[in-house]
């Protein structure tokens, strides 16, 4: 078995949010084990890609103390598709750890058995045989050590009683490149991990497990978290989490819809260990974090239950037949499989729901581009569905603007991260003249300001597909965000080597030349890749005014730390004179495009 390590502060496949809340009485917080624990929540994300899964299995996460002292936070091995983790983090475990110094974060990701699917140009979906995932030095990748150093600035403290927050942010698309001109795809890993000890980029949260307890007094109740989609096991392996909820709250039980006060009442009358699910945000209130719930799903609205469920996106409609893309088919059994496309089929009967909605809603509403969740009886083939409920779910647009003035009016690029392409958009207008056309894509915009956003500005919009032959407009957006001001992570690799990487090195900045760069010459952004070559600027890496951060050399296996910029630009110059070759540069921070400027905290750089 090849198993190939990376000792990176960069990792890009998946991001991790752990919550550790110390707790017990107070104490000394010194590097030693004072006998005290804290309570440790970690979650999974991930950046949006091209993938339309991206299964593996992760064996352990372990957290290495200053003195040494390793803790295991992961109870068991978990399957994890991270495709499916683009816009929100999912709770993955609530651990006790000891109290201390934490300076090393670590996870084994199995790829043995690895389940990845990619789009072509044409955007079709292809498997990547697991034969063809390789690790950067071109070997078939079976398992990847992944390590992450949290030390100076980013050392993890547990206190007894002081709650903390680290985030390891992956990204599939900076660390993956897949190779299409074969027979078969090959997708090389070079993966990519970035921390970040506060939450400074909040994504949507969710936790899953059974029914523990519920407190309509208190207005929380508490979840035995079974992440992603282990069965819904009264074990209490992965521990528990407390959920708090607001009138605002919007519930799905059985499904039937309630809003605060109801929907907690009727929560409470399902029986203990019934299936559940919270969806809301990680806050810190009165200085400890708090999960709070913007909507919960119980019972038979959640997948997995007594009905089989399929995730997707509507590609085409005709007449009550849906046909639904990339989609994630969960069986009552807990299996869950990956089909390129399933048939729907409706009727009067269909309950639909719509996500954050408990008015009423239609069948005739589900449009092409609607991201759904379906519920029903799947045939014996597994190739069609026969729908019991469907909810409507918040679908993501990446787009560039096009229209000027008060309307917002977008060249579409994707839904959901597939290609536009794919989608057939007959019917969806009052006219055949007045169907969505994805090169004019007219979304509702509402009291959401778009008066700084520019034309040809990358935009992501979150919202729902206006209903089937209403159009226009064809979307209705909740939020709107410009690409341009979302951090960046930028990665260049050298394979064999370069002692050309820096066309110059100072403790003003790092400018790169990219003569030499290998297979990585790249800067994602929130799922948008830029490749640096077509840019025609030299990219530049600067400090922050300040000078701090955190930034890394490795050479020989060694690591070698700064926290100034200033005395890791000379260490750097001086290892490069003295003959090192430079193989890799990562980094993050806010890019400018016009510049091609990288104003960063986080720099590693790996010498051969």
């Amino acid at each position: 078995m090849k198993r190939f390590s990376i000792n990176w502060l960069l990792l890009g496949i998946l991001s991790l949010t752990l919550l550790l809340t110390g707790c017990g009485g107070g104490g000394s917080s010194s590097e030693a084990d004072s006998g005290e624990s804290g309570k440790l929540v970690i979650g999974l994300t991930d950046a949006p890609g091209d993938f339309s899964t991206y299964s593996v299995d992760v064996i352990s996460l372990t957290l290495t103390k200053m003195n040494g002292a390793v803790v295991e936070t992961l109870p068991m091995n978990t399957r994890i598709d991270f495709a499916q983790y683009t816009d929100m983090t999912e709770f993955l475990t609530a651990a006790s750890v000891p109290s201390g110094v934490y300076v090393k974060a670590e996870m084994l990701v199995d790829y043995s058995n690895a389940e990845i699917w990619v789009e072509d140009e044409n955007g079709n979906l292809v498997q990547v045989p697991v034969g063809n995932i390789l690790n950067e030095a071109g070997e078939t990748l079976t398992q990847l050590d992944l390590s992450v150093h949290l030390e100076g600035r980013q050392s993890l403290r547990i206190v007894p009683g002081v709650p903390a927050h680290l985030t390891l942010d992956f990204d599939l698309n900076t660390s993956n490149q897949v190779d299409l001109s074969g027979a078969e795809p090959v997708l090389t890993v070079q993966p990519i991990l970035l921390a970040d000890l506060e939450l400074d980029r909040p994504k949507i949260h969710r936790v899953r497990g059974p029914l523990a307890d519920v407190d309509t007094g208190g207005n929380h109740f508490d979840i035995n978290i079974r992440p992603f989609h282990h069965r819904f096991e009264h074990q209490h392996r992965f521990g528990d989490l407390q959920v708090n909820v607001l009138d605002e709250t919007v519930y799905e039980i059985d499904g039937a819809t309630f809003q605060g006060e109801a929907g907690l009442a009727a929560l409470d009358a399902m029986p203990i260990f019934t299936a559940t699910v919270a969806i809301g945000d990680l806050r810190r209130v009165n200085g400890r974090f708090m999960f709070q719930a913007t909507e919960v799903y119980a019972g038979s609205s959640v997948a997995g239950g007594d009905l089989d469920a399929v995730k997707g996106n509507v590609i085409v409609r005709s007449g009550d037949q849906l046909t639904v893309r990339g989609a994630t088919l969960m069986r009552t059994d807990g299996s869950v499989i990956f089909r390129d496309t399933i048939t729907i089929h409706l009727d009067t009967e269909t309950m639909v729901s719509k996500q954050l909605s408990t008015g009423a809603h239609e069948i005739s509403e589900i449009s092409v581009g609607q991201k759904v969740m379906v519920f029903g009886n799947l045939d014996a083939g597994e190739s069609s569905l026969d729908a019991d409920r469907l909810r409507m779910l918040t679908t993501v647009l990446n787009s560039t603007r096009v229209g000027e003035g008060d309307a917002l009016v977008v060249d579409l690029m994707k839904i959901d991260g597939r290609p536009v392409s794919v989608f057939d958009f007959s019917g969806t207008g009052t006219t055949e003249a007045t169907d969505a056309d994805p090169q004019n894509y007219e979304v509702e915009h509402g009291a959401l300001d778009i008066s700084q956003i520019a034309i040809d500005a990358p935009l992501r919009v979150a919202g729902f597909v206006t209903p089937f032959a209403t159009a226009p407009a064809d979307f209705t957006a909740r939020t709107l965000v410009d690409l341009t001001e979302v951090p960046a992570v930028m990665t260049v690799s050298y394979e064999t080597g370069s002692g050309n990487a820096f066309s110059a090195i100072s403790a003003d900045g790092l400018t790169l030349d990219l003569t030499d760069a290998g297979r990585f010459h790249h800067l994602g952004r929130a799922g948008v890749v830029v490749d640096l070559l077509e840019l025609g600027v030299e990219p530049v890496i600067v400090p922050h005014a300040d000078d701090d951060g955190t930034f890394w050399i490795e050479e020989s296996g060694t690591l070698q730390l700064h926290t100034s910029f200033a005395s890791f630009a000379a260490d750097l110059e001086a290892r490069i004179d003295a003959g090192g070759l430079v193989k890799k540069v990562l980094s993050s921070g806010d890019y400018v495009d016009q510049s091609g400027v990288l104003t960063s905290r986080m720099v590693s750089v790996k010498l051969l």
